[in-house]
């Protein structure tokens, strides 16, 4: 069962202005340790964060609280899977909303997909209810 979906579009430009302007106090403030180390080492950093920065918008518009609530940006951290596919993992505010949606006796699967062309950067979020491992 689907229990949230979120999107979002951004343009590239406006996170390397961003960067640019504000560097390590907006990467302090929006991202994770894991998601920095990863965008750092691309050869084009304001796509990668331009990216991330889209998956967590759609995630908190999946979780249908957006960055209010007790959700906040470093929250919800981009991680890939072993296999390289990209996921969501939450802490914090994110997790105690993904907690409260989730129904009794199911898990919360986080689905996301994220991709960019210049100029533009965009995430799909859709978080599933399964049933939980028994």
């Amino acid at each position: 069962m689907i229990i949230g979906i979120g999107s979002d579009l951004i343009d590239i430009r406006r996170i390397q202005k961003t960067l640019e302007r504000h560097d390590t106090r907006f990467l302090d403030r929006c991202y994770t340790d894991i998601e920095r180390r990863r965008s750092d080492g691309r050869a084009d950093r304001a796509a990668s964060y331009a990216k991330r920065f889209a998956a967590k918008e759609a995630c908190a518009k999946a979780l249908g609280t957006g960055l209010r609530r007790g959700v906040f940006w470093r929250d919800m951290g981009v991680v890939n899977k072993p296999g390289g596919q990209p996921t969501l993992q939450l802490t914090g505010g994110a997790l105690e909303r993904l907690r409260s949606i989730t129904p009794a006796g199911m898990r919360a699967e986080i689905h996301l997909t994220i991709t960019d062309d210049f100029p533009m950067a965009q995430a799909f979020v859709v978080i599933e209810a399964l049933p939980a491992a028994t």
